[in-house]
């Protein structure tokens, strides 16, 4: 009884503690913005992102930080207001389901403590949360159904090819309609479970990344420490995810794990957020041999914003990857992939998208290639895809 009491005690404050301290200060301190908005870019760069009808980003992780996202928040990289404000038609939101504590780019285990589960304490989620990955899985992805409810018809969650085209006329009149995909970053949040890769899909999730910051029971991570592939339960879910034409995501995937599934997969595949290896360096970032390969079978890459995947100065580095992309591969398999508020610092909120513009416009890029890597690559890759 009395060590009951104690262990009850203890939880007790734990979440008191959380409750009353992280909120707020985790996000703020996890997610800056080192350059606050409004931005400033010629008018001939504004004019011509002003002019886009579908501007995409395919990474973001909002739907962590337990923000309201209808809302405007004065912190923080994403939310409906900022990217009916920003000109962006359609979002990626990814659910993190879990993270080890000291993530680093190396390496990683899979049995390290998990930041997730003290967040989720944190923001006074549902118990059940706390001890299954899955259940956090389909918490967040209800909020993305419950924010999509709560925004007068001006949010539209994107489940089919359908609803891209959907999306598409509807901002040709009226450019407030939005959207979201719903993914999930690491394929352990499915706990080794075929049956909760249905589940994910029935919750409306159209991507998936199979691997995170750590190996799991799909398969090795680049950040991992085994260097795998794909195990007999990454190939039934990569098999099961080309049945419901869902998108395999290879951010994160070991170099192993990469090759099986470009070997495996029927369908394409896309990278959603990274930089270039010739650029910067590092072991999330693509080769040349890994982007040629990718765009061979249809990929598409979508280039991070943050300094460790595209250098200290990250508009240099951000133009520098679309262009190898470009130059090796061609135009057409360039897109966003920012990473907002995915524990990051990056250089603008989602309301300065228009600084790329200007800086591939000084690159000498042309109108219709901007327009390309701002989302018409992306609404095409959905429109045959999904």
């Amino acid at each position: 009884m009395k060590q009951a009491l104690v262990a009850f005690i203890s939880l007790f404050l734990i979440y008191w503690i959380a409750t009353m301290v992280v909120p707020g200060i985790i996000e703020k301190d996890g997610n800056p913005v080192k350059s606050l908005p409004p931005y400033k870019v010629s008018p001939e760069a504004l004019a011509l992102f002003n002019s886009f009808e579908f501007v995409a980003d395919l990474h973001c992780d909002a739907l962590l930080w337990g923000r309201d996202l209808t809302k405007r928040s004065d912190h923080g990289h994403v939310d409906f207001p900022r990217m009916q404000e920003g000109n962006v038609a359609m979002q990626v939101f990814t659910v993190v389901s879990k993270s080890p504590k000291g993530q680093n780019m190396e390496a990683n285990t899979a049995d390290a403590t998990d930041n997730i589960t003290l967040l989720n304490i944190a923001q006074g989620r549902p118990v059940s949360n706390w001890f299954s990955l899955m259940k956090r899985t389909l918490y967040q992805s209800a909020l993305l159904q419950e924010f999509s409810d709560g925004f007068d018809g001006q949010f539209m969650i994107i489940k089919s090819q359908e609803d891209v085209q959907q999306l598409a006329e509807s901002r040709k009149t009226d450019k407030n309609i939005i959207g979201g995909l719903l993914g999930i970053e690491g394929g352990h949040a499915l706990e080794g479970k075929i049956e909760n890769l249905d589940k994910a899909y029935e919750a409306g999730v159209r991507l998936i990344g199979p691997s995170h910051f750590f190996d799991n029971e799909l398969g090795g991570s680049a950040h991992g420490m085994s260097g795998e592939g794909l195990t007999n339960f990454g190939i039934a879910v990569v098999k099961r995810m080309n049945e419901l034409n869902m998108i395999i995501d290879l951010a994160h995937a070991s170099p192993k794990m990469f090759d099986d599934i470009l070997a495996l997969s029927t369908k394409p595949v896309m990278v959603s957020h990274t930089g270039i290896r010739a650029v910067l360096n590092s072991p999330r970032n693509l080769s040349d041999d890994q982007i040629r390969r990718l765009a061979s079978k249809g990929g598409i890459i979508g280039i991070a914003f943050f300094d460790m995947a595209v250098g200290e100065d990250e508009i240099k580095g951000i133009v520098a990857c679309m262009k190898r992309v470009k130059n090796l591969v061609g135009i057409e398999h360039v897109a966003l992939g920012s990473d907002y508020d995915g524990s990051v610092g990056v250089p603008f909120d989602i309301t300065g998208l228009p600084i790329i513009v200007e800086a591939l416009m000084k690159e000498g890029f042309s109108d219709d290639e901007i327009k390309a890597i701002m989302g018409e690559n992306v609404k095409r890759f959905l429109m045959e895809n999904l």
